[in-house]
């Protein structure tokens, strides 16, 4: 890198460091007025109230509005060293557009690649933290929220379990069946009046156990008061977390993915969702940075007005395409992972667009 990148690329990340530090602090301003009833209610002094809460609310606002950062810091820059003609001047000396765009994507790649970690290993810890706040004193818990009603679900690649309902509180459930097949014959059934939690043994309790082993026309029967037997899940498989792939690092929401796939799970789609977001908007950071750059590098009448209302309408039709494509996949057919990468793929094409119009 030369001089005029290095000039670029310090002017980049300075005003994104500038625009992350207020653009925060504005989010957790509003943040504290809209949960200042929650807090007062809560009793947690300021101290507890920001280790408990705020130490994973701002990593999170700061993931989730990152590519709108960086957006803006670009348009900024860029547009304040079009007004002062500065690229008119590096233009003239006979350097092409794409050289001039070389620390951008430096800067672009080098904020993707941060994101990307953080997505995959900070942002899920701070999710935690935040989460366990709010479900604690922000969120409305009904009194039936406790109650999963019916479950059922593929253990293994050859066994099926189920019950009629399962209380988180309480670790119970009523009704409790398994299977196994071989082929398509069952070589075992297994039916409990009762399952529940064994908090020491780590192991389920079945009760009013009726247990049959079939092998072809054979069968053996046994009755059993009380069982303890270890399963292939536990009771954090059977909650309904809605934070759940929030707080689960990449490797773990990965392993997550593959079981619950195994199991027929209806959450299984919000989970590669959340995989498939992660990779995709870092990229997305790259694309806006471009987008930025070659949008605010021209001096035009407006200045740096007409730029940043350019950026914030481009800005949102991008987060109005990445809401719709998600709803498309977690309510209709939509493949998630497609569906995570329709909005970087539609402004692949508005970029190539943007670059083959612009000034070479």
């Amino acid at each position: 890198m030369r001089k005029i990148d290095w000039y670029i690329f310090k002017q980049f990340l300075s005003t994104f460091i500038y625009s992350l530090i207020l653009l925060t602090l504005i989010s957790t301003v509003i943040d504290i007025s809209e949960h200042t009833d929650d807090f007062a209610k809560s009793g947690l002094s300021t101290e507890e109230i920001f280790m408990q809460y705020y130490v994973g609310f701002i990593p999170h606002i700061v993931a989730m509005l990152f590519p709108l950062f960086v957006f803006i810091s670009v348009i900024f820059f860029t547009s304040k060293m079009a007004n002062r003609s500065e690229f008119v001047a590096i233009l003239s000396s006979g350097v092409s557009l794409n050289r001039i765009l070389r620390p951008y994507w430096i800067g672009g790649i080098f904020l993707g690649m941060i994101l990307w970690l953080a997505n995959d290993y900070v942002i899920p810890k701070a999710n935690a933290i935040r989460t366990s706040f709010e479900a604690r004193y922000t969120k409305s818990v009904l009194p039936n929220d406790a109650s999963t009603g019916a479950i059922y679900m593929r253990t293994d690649s050859f066994s099926y379990a189920g019950m009629r309902y399962y209380d988180t509180t309480s670790k119970a459930g009523g009704n409790f069946f398994m299977e196994t097949l071989k082929g398509n014959e069952v070589i075992h059934n297994l039916r409990a009046d009762n399952i529940t939690w064994d908090t020491a043994k780590k192991v389920w309790k079945l009760t009013g156990v009726v247990e049959r082993k079939l092998n072809g026309m054979q069968e053996q029967v046994s009755f059993n008061y009380e069982v303890f037997r270890k399963l292939s899940f536990d009771p954090s498989d059977l909650k309904r977390d809605e934070y759940m792939q929030a707080r689960l690092i990449s490797p773990e929401l990965r392993k997550r993915i593959a079981k619950e796939r195994l199991r027929g799970s209806e959450t299984v789609k919000e989970l590669e969702m959340e995989n498939a977001h992660r990779l995709a908007t870092p990229f997305a950071v790259i694309l806006l940075t471009i987008i930025g750059a070659i949008l605010a590098c021209r001096k035009i009448r407006g200045g740096s007005g007409v730029h940043l209302a350019t950026g914030i309408i481009i800005c949102a039709v991008f987060i109005l395409a990445d809401r719709f494509s998600t709803i498309f996949s977690t309510k209709g057919d939509l493949n998630p992972y497609l569906a995570a990468w329709i909005p970087n793929i539609l402004f692949s094409a508005v970029t190539i667009y943007l670059y083959r119009k612009a000034p070479k």
